[in-house]
């Protein structure tokens, strides 16, 4: 038996694709093949396999879990031509079923179907163990990935999902800058407290105080040389 290696699988589903005429069903499955074309074509074939699903494609992407989030998104823009996609993204083990022409099965590919039953077009959904592995791949990057719920399947197998935020890593980095303010006005009022300490507290009010006028005089100083040169 050939081994399972995990990799990401982005599970590509047409909704309602069974129930649409034979015609519609053409059309729909030419326009997937294509936007599987085009957001394949930057990650290589030797990278990934694309795999044909009843209702969609299932994309397994091998040590890259950047690039299969990247694929997916782009390829929910398809959307906007009238094709009703959505997403569903896992982290799992795959195994080869013959030939890599042949295709591939296991777990990863399975729950991919599962998280992408959930997602009405154009929605994107991950699992918790794609977005652990982005984490492990691209720290920092699982921030675009915030909680969505906890879905239960048809075999009641639970999923905790998450789908993209892509202002979760702005509202993270503006809750950085305030965490690093605040650590300046503590160590700041630290290093007051340690001069007040070994000062006096008097001596330390003294002290700021002439500094104080020492810094009004020279500004009133400037003032007056600037209204002079002005007259002049």
């Amino acid at each position: 038996m050939p081994p399972s290696v995990f990799a990401s699988v982005v599970f590509l589903k047409v909704q309602d694709l069974a129930r649409r005429p034979v015609s519609e069903q053409a059309r729909l499955r030419a326009q997937l093949e294509a936007v599987v074309a085009v957001t394949t074509a930057d990650i290589g074939p030797a990278a990934c396999i694309v795999l044909e699903a009843s209702d969609g494609a299932a994309i397994v992407v091998l040590r890259d879990p950047q690039g299969a989030l990247r694929l997916a998104s782009r390829a929910l823009t398809a959307t906007a031509a009238g094709l009703p996609l959505s997403a569903g993204l896992n982290h799992g083990a795959v195994q080869l079923t013959g030939g890599r022409a042949e295709g591939m099965a296991g777990d990863g590919i399975a729950v991919a179907a599962s998280v992408a039953e959930f997602a009405t077009p154009p929605r994107l959904l991950a699992s918790r163990a794609f977005r652990d592995a982005l984490a492990d791949s691209a720290p920092g990057l699982e921030a675009t990935l915030v909680h969505a719920g906890t879905f239960t399947d048809p075999g009641l197998r639970t999923h905790e999902l998450f789908s993209p935020d892509p202002g979760a890593v702005r509202r993270r980095a503006w809750r950085y800058g305030v965490a690093g303010v605040a650590a300046v006005v503590a160590l700041v009022g630290a290093g007051i407290a340690w001069r007040i300490s070994t000062q006096g507290q008097e001596a330390f009010m003294n002290a700021l105080a002439a500094k104080y006028r020492s810094t009004t005089a020279q500004g009133q100083t400037y003032f007056r040389d600037l209204m002079k040169r002005a007259k002049f």
